[in-house]
Parts: structure tokens; sequence; C-alpha cells
């Protein structure tokens, strides 16, 4: 099993994809809260349809919690533009967790500090645009997980 995890996300749509593209991937979705909205919230409810009730969901009040739990992935990849090692460089294994940050503040310096020793990246040529789209991140990833496993 793959985890994606989505430390502290804002937007309600986003997350409502994720929670799609792990339902569809057989991927564990961890929410570290805060949230920026209300998971019963109709925009959460409508970008995940029906896929929602399907979901393999764990949440955690904040960042201790989640790097206590005996459920988090034990080897975590931390996606940000502050990384120079790309994704596609990376050999991921079975159990491996995706860690995204918030879309307005990415993963705050605690984390960082945590897994600065697995950071990693998606390469944007246009280097006058600030980052992908959550959604489109998480995918992306996953995806080349898939392709590495042999799906």
């Amino acid at each position: 099993m793959i985890h994606i995890i989505l430390f502290r996300p804002e937007i309600p749509q986003n997350t409502g994809n994720i929670g799609r593209l792990c339902t569809c991937t057989y991927t564990r979705l961890h929410l570290i809260h805060p949230l920026g909205f209300s998971l019963s919230e109709r925009y959460i409810r409508r970008s995940g349809m029906d896929y929602w009730k399907y979901l393999d969901l764990r949440e955690y009040a904040n960042w201790e919690e989640f790097w206590q739990s005996e459920e988090r992935p034990q080897r975590i990849w931390l996606l940000t533009t502050h990384a120079n090692r790309l994704y596609t460089d990376v050999k991921f294994k079975d159990g491996d967790g995706l860690l995204f940050g918030s879309e307005g503040a990415g993963c705050a310096d605690f984390v960082h500090e945590a897994l600065k020793e697995t950071r990693i990246t998606i390469p944007m040529p246009n280097k006058d645009a600030r980052s992908l789209n959550l959604a489109t991140s998480a995918g992306i990833v996953r995806y080349e997980v898939l392709r590495q496993c042999g799906v």
C-alpha cells in the first residue's frame, strides 16, 4: 500500500479529487489537521463523488499525532518546490508515503527538517510559476509509483 499525506490542506476540491485518486488506486489518505474546510462540505463530496465512502482515510489532530501514529508510513517523501532531487530519481517501495503541504503555505519548517533527506520535486520548466495544483501533483507522483510497481 502507498500512502498520500496532506499536511493542513486548505481547498476542499483538491482534497476531494485526491480522495478519489486514492480510492481508484488503493491508496490510503492521511489528513493532518487543521483543515481549511469541513469534510462534510459539499465541495469535497462533489469532487470525491460517490467514491468518498470507499476511501481508506486516517485523520490526525496535528503533525505530532501523525508522527507518533503506528499507522503512518515509515518512509515518507516530501514533495516540495524546495528540493533538487526529482521524483523520477526515486525508487519507490510498497509502504511509502507521499507528503504534500497546504496549497498556500506548503509544509512547516519543522516538517522540512524532519524529512530533509527525502525531499523531492516535480520539475517545472517555467520558473516564473509558483507551483502545480495539489491534486495534479498527487496524481503525477502516485502514477509514477504505479508505473514503477508494474501496474
